[in-house]
């Protein structure tokens, strides 16, 4: 070949590399389209536990930063006061009034009460937008074998505890992949099975490993190895819940107490500390990771509790630490300590950093909100309203009311409403349906310490009408008794 054939061929080769842009593999070409999605939730975290949220004593520096460089939420509200029914609304986008669990009831053989086949999850919604979907921590929504299993309500890939009760157990004898159990070092004393849990309260003498570490180190392989795809990873801690089937004094488990171990405390206050730091550290693992993948830019984080604290009478540790701030009641109630929590979300580039946002918003918003982020619009039929508008600085759409009830073991019902300023509360339905609400003005009283119903007749007739029309009745969980 002589000198002149062979630049000729470079001159071509040239030309078709200029003229001809590079096309990039359908996966990246989506990521430049539609972003990650990573939800945290924390697990009986209060409002004032976080020092975005005015927390003065747990160090909480990582989350306070997504509050930083992202948006914050100051009047978010839970699907419910306690674990599974709370995670169903985040999930299915319907609030406790039409969402299948409505409450903690236990399933036979073992297990919560499970979403049905026909329930659409936002991991069904996103899986056929081509994300790949993972759940990685504490599920809650049905056991092996159950069809609240998370492979069929739309997840590809889980890892951790699908019954809550066993997840109270942080060194548990046992954590479950992709419907398999994989062993731990550790040594488990199972409780009586006549208990309510049915002998799945435990508690560990030996204790080797850490259910939340491992959650931890997963998500971060699992971002690494999905770098080159569009994905949605739902990731619910199980801290700071306490386990209330261990020792006396050892509720709050952890490794080690950490910057907390010198304090004057009792051991179940320096464990709830050191729990909530640590989630923290793991938060400050996770963004740095989606920066040494380059998904940074490109993944909208949302940080949150799935209720309130425990109730300062049960433990003693929450009044140490204020950690509802000025809300009124906790965990298993329907005051604002029991369903208003933390949001935080940051996305790059599209939030704008350190802003602080009032609007009323709760977790059935999220199913709505994600496929928005997804299909540049909120097209979905649920309770729901898609909170994209606030984070893109828009207008948004606003909910004529908020609505929770919450069924206790079969025993005791309640609900609370939310229209505006006016919050209704009404307890004891179960054994009276005609009690009459409380009424607090939320906009002068955050604390709900002024019950002014008799003040306001009219309002309390509406709210109360809003309380039966913003239900449908459910046999499995009875608002009232029969």
């Amino acid at each position: 070949m002589n000198k002149t054939t062979v630049i000729g061929i470079l001159t071509l080769l040239l030309l078709f590399s200029c003229d001809t842009p590079k096309k990039l593999p359908k996966n990246k070409e989506t990521k430049q389209k539609t972003p990650n999605i990573i939800f945290i939730m924390a697990d009986d975290m209060g409002y004032g536990d976080l020092g975005c949220y005015g927390q003065k004593i747990i160090k909480t520096p990582h989350i306070d930063k997504l509050a930083t460089e992202g948006i914050r939420f100051t009047q978010h509200y839970a699907g419910s006061t306690v674990c599974a029914p709370s995670r169903s609304v985040l999930m299915t986008g319907l609030h406790t009034g039409h969402t299948e669990v409505r409450g903690n009831k236990q399933a036979e053989t073992s297990g919560q009460w499970p979403l049905s086949d026909n329930t659409k999850t936002v991991a069904d919604y996103l899986k056929t937008k081509g994300y790949a979907t993972a759940l990685i921590g504490k599920w809650g929504l049905g056991n092996e074998n159950t069809s609240g299993e998370p492979s069929k309500q739309g997840f590809d890939y889980f890892y951790g505890y699908l019954d809550q009760v066993l997840a109270h157990n942080y060194f548990p004898e046992y954590l479950i992949r992709n419907g398999k159990k994989e062993f731990l070092k550790n040594e488990v004393k199972y409780l009586d099975s006549t208990a309510w849990h049915g002998g799945l309260g435990s508690y560990s003498t030996k204790k080797t490993t850490y259910s939340n570490d491992l959650f931890t180190e997963d998500a971060l392989q699992y971002i690494e190895k999905n770098k080159d795809t569009t994905f949605f990873l739902y990731l619910p801690y199980t801290i700071p819940h306490d386990n209330g089937e261990a020792l006396k004094g050892e509720w709050q488990e952890v490794p080690d107490f950490g910057v907390y171990a010198n304090k004057n405390w009792t051991n179940a206050q320096k464990g709830y500390a050191a729990q909530i730091t640590r989630l923290d550290d793991y938060v400050g693992k996770l963004m740095k990771k989606l920066k040494e993948t380059g998904l940074d830019e490109n993944t909208v984080v949302f940080f949150t509790s799935d209720n309130g604290p425990l109730q300062e009478n049960e433990r003693g540790y929450t009044q140490l630490f204020n950690s509802n701030g000025s809300l009124k009641g906790g965990k298993r109630d329907l005051y604002e300590g029991g369903i208003r929590i933390p949001m935080l979300v940051r996305w790059p580039s599209k939030i704008k950093p350190n802003t602080i946002s009032d609007h009323i918003s709760a977790f059935w918003d999220f199913l709505p909100t994600a496929y928005a982020i997804v299909e540049g619009k909120d097209s979905l039929s649920c309770d729901g309203i898609s909170f994209l508008p606030t984070l893109l600085n828009t207008t948004q759409q606003k909910h004529e009311f908020l609505y929770w009830e919450f069924n206790k073991f079969g025993k005791q019902s309640m609900q609370a409403i939310r229209k505006g300023k006016w919050k209704a509360v009404r307890n004891t339905t179960f054994k009276n349906s005609t009690r009459i609400p409380e009424l607090y003005d939320l906009s002068i009283d955050i604390g709900e310490v002024n019950n002014i119903a008799t003040q306001h007749p009219k309002i309390v007739k509406q709210l109360s009408i809003l309380m039966e029309t913003a239900r449908t009745k459910s046999e499995i969980f009875p608002l009232y008794k029969k």
